[in-house]
């Protein structure tokens, strides 16, 4: 293969070689930086994508496909993107910036700069559904990725938090003392074993030396004396993005199941909210209709914005589950009728073929991308060498907004030479356009084709599990041996899809051989994802096969924190304050406060909301209360606080009020004080004395001086 070597002549318009990297041309302004472009090269971009890694090893000196030309290089690079080289158009093109690219051809021309590790734990959260008293439920699993350039070693993983004795690791591939390489990643799995009823909640910990120096996973599951009902939901919230205005929008479907051990049921399925009265309910969940363990319903909701602008609102579900209630938010906004569609892949490379020979297939399929719903006039390939769309009614009904329908495209060369067209689907508003090249030759080639020519769904699975693996079989009928020079799943959620199988990059496949491709669904959150697997080989034919799956999620239990959860006023008369703390992954909607005894709520501007009241994840609030006896000696209560959905927490109280004193038997009166000259009050007063000394002195001056009385 070529990979990213130029001749001097420039690049051929048809280009054999593969390579994954690719570098535009940047302003010499900008100073690069290899360090960054190391973690791209080993991570790819930053909004999701492949790994340059992926394709030509863990460091650019090995070599492959010729990657060193792009060493300082970017024009090489540009050049490979624009000609899709590899399949580099279909997966870099849009994603890295001309920085990034700049940062990037830095790294490979000084692959030895310095790294550092850098640690991501998903998914954030494990739910594991309600389980017996003494029993262990299924082991779900978090995965440690090291998406730095150094290497990630692991300290220690281990369990921490209140309810962490009902957890334990079960297995997984990291381990304490190992280490994680760039770009690699290892799983820990945790299973729970419930000791006592109720919820119980825990952290997943693994400590290392990347940045933070350590990582958790909040762990959560409920606890049954008998067996119940648990609620799972695969997605937590619905956006319907975009909508035209005064036009319903298709419907969009949330599952319930019930991964619980005994029938789940319904006590009421609601919408509401700010603009509650725009959106509308069906499918097959309902108050009437017990959801066995193991089974699993069908919620679907349409809106119709009757004004521009952002509407929110949403669904709950009340029911019987162990693990409380399920909110599910619906948010969107109303806008202008407008028609777009999008193309996958945005280009087709049949590579080498055979003149004369059966025709070579590959399919795009067409997405509604806009608000209304979409209607192709018309769907051919424009040039000339032997391209065309294959007979038949190809999108011929009218797509729904984010619908999609498939087209294949048929090459069969008749003369020598590289060969270009355009596959253009024209529709009510505009026209999608997606190049075509391939060649035509009368030596020996390869042949490539997979097993399978459309999408791969997975279905519905828990976050934290995985799918059964999908084989795709990849079989070379042709003439010469083929080698794979792409191999790799793309796309904004490529990480929640493992790759594996015989084939492999840089491997071989004889002709009449074969090599199987298998992926496999690992959600790593709740909600549709999506990605692509790419083929390329070094005859220039590529593949793109659209992979989907649903992360469905167990629904936590409202998860209220009390600092304190107990006080003792004693004799004090003072108000106590005490901390709520959402300490979950939804808002808990705080219905009501119920006191019993001599306690009461008492009115602070820089304490929690007027009941009812919504507190959102991550928040706090003080819940402020008095002590007002009515009588003397030991008292006791509690307030219990309680949530939508039936939750409720309790903080007991208590106190012990003073005596206050009695004069139920007063004494005789006495002359205290002497008339009130004195304040000693046992009626030996000094000043009696002086007093009566006073007294006799007086009637004596009188006595000796009649004529003056």
């Amino acid at each position: 293969m070529t990979g990213f070597r130029l001749n001097q002549s420039g690049l051929r318009h048809h280009m054999r070689g593969a390579g994954l990297c690719a570098l535009l041309a940047i302003s010499q302004a900008h100073a690069a930086d290899a360090l960054h472009g190391k973690t791209l090269y080993l991570n790819g971009p930053a909004g999701g994508g492949t790994a340059c890694a992926r394709c030509h090893t863990a460091s650019p000196t090995a070599n492959v496909s010729k990657i060193l030309s792009a060493a300082d290089n970017p024009a090489a690079i540009s050049a490979a993107i624009a000609a899709n080289k590899g399949g580099m158009g279909n997966i870099y093109a849009g994603k890295l910036s001309d920085v990034d690219l700049a940062d990037l051809a830095a790294f490979i021309g000084n692959p030895g700069v310095s790294a550092a590790p850098a640690a991501s734990l998903n998914p954030s959260s494990l739910a594991f559904s309600g389980t017996v008293l003494g029993q262990a439920s299924t082991a779900l699993a978090a995965t440690l990725a090291n998406t730095g350039s150094g290497a990630l070693n692991i300290d220690t993983i281990g369990l921490t938090g209140a309810a962490a004795a009902d957890f334990s690791i079960a297995g997984g591939t990291c381990a304490p003392g190992g280490a994680v390489a760039a770009g690699a990643n290892c799983t820990v799995l945790v299973s729970f074993k419930p000791s006592v009823a109720g919820a119980r909640s825990a952290s997943l910990a693994v400590a290392h030396n990347g940045t933070g120096g350590s990582s958790s996973v909040a762990l959560s599951g409920t606890g049954s004396a008998a067996p119940q009902a648990t609620i799972g939901v695969s997605a937590t919230s619905i956006n319907f993005g975009a909508l035209a205005t005064n036009a319903p929008s298709a419907p969009q479907s949330i599952t319930l199941n019930n991964s619980g051990q005994t029938a789940l049921t319904f006590s009421s399925i609601t919408l509401a909210g700010t603009s509650g009265a725009i959106f509308t309910l069906g499918g097959d969940c309902a108050v009437s209709k017990p959801l066995a363990g193991g089974a699993s319903c069908a919620l679907t909701v349409a809106a119709q914005p009757t004004a521009s602008g952002a509407f929110t609102g949403n669904l709950t579900v009340a029911s019987n589950a162990a693990n409380g209630n399920v909110t599910i938010g619906l948010a969107g906004s109303g806008a202008s009728a407008a028609a777009a569609a999008s193309a996958t892949p945005n280009v087709l490379a049949f590579g080498s073929q055979t003149i004369g020979g059966a025709a070579a297939t590959q399919n795009v399929t067409l997405t509604n991308s806009g608000n209304v719903a979409l209607t192709f006039s018309s769907i051919a390939v424009n040039g000339a060498g032997g391209f065309s769309v294959a007979p038949g009614s190809h999108c011929g009904a009218p797509l729904a907004p984010g619908a999609a329908c498939s087209v294949p495209v048929l090459f069969a060369p008749s003369a020598n030479g590289a060969f270009a067209g355009t596959l253009v689907a024209t529709f009510n508003g505009g026209a999608v356009q997606v190049p075509v090249s391939g060649a035509g030759t009368t030596a020996a080639v390869a042949t490539p084709s997979l097993s399978d020519t459309g999408p791969i769904g997975f279905g519905e699975i828990q976050v934290g599990k995985s799918a059964t693996p999908h084989t795709t079989v990849l079989r070379n009928p042709g003439t010469a041996a083929l080698t794979i020079a792409t191999l790799v799943i793309d796309g904004a959620n490529g990480g929640d899809f493992v790759l594996g199988g015989t084939c492999a990059l840089n491997g071989t496949v004889s002709p009449a051989g074969s090599c199987t491709i298998e992926t496999t669904f690992k959600p790593g959150a709740p909600g549709a994802r999506a990605a692509s697997l790419l083929l390329a080989t070094n005859g220039g034919t590529q593949f793109s096969l659209p992979l989907s799956g649903t992360g469905t999620a167990i629904a936590a239990p409202p998860a209220l924190t009390l600092t304190p959860q107990s006080f003792d006023f004693g004799a004090s008369a003072a108000s106590k304050r005490f901390t709520l703390t959402n300490a979950g992954t939804a808002a808990i909607k705080l219905s009501a406060a119920t006191f019993s005894g001599p306690f009461a709520r008492v009115n602070d501007a820089s304490g929690c909301a007027a009941l009812p009241f919504a507190l959102q994840p991550g928040a706090s609030c003080d819940l402020v209360v008095g002590y007002t006896p009515a009588a003397s000696g030991a008292s006791s209560g509690s307030v219990v606080l309680q949530a939508d959905g039936g939750a409720s927490w309790t903080i007991a109280l208590a106190g012990q009020a003073a005596a206050v004193p009695a004069n139920a038997n007063p004494a005789p009166a006495q002359n205290q004080g002497g008339g009130g000259c004195s304040s000693v009050r046992d009626g030996s007063d000094p000043m009696l004395a002086l007093l009566a000394l006073m007294a006799a002195a007086v009637l004596f001056w009188r006595r000796r001086n009649p004529a003056q009385s």
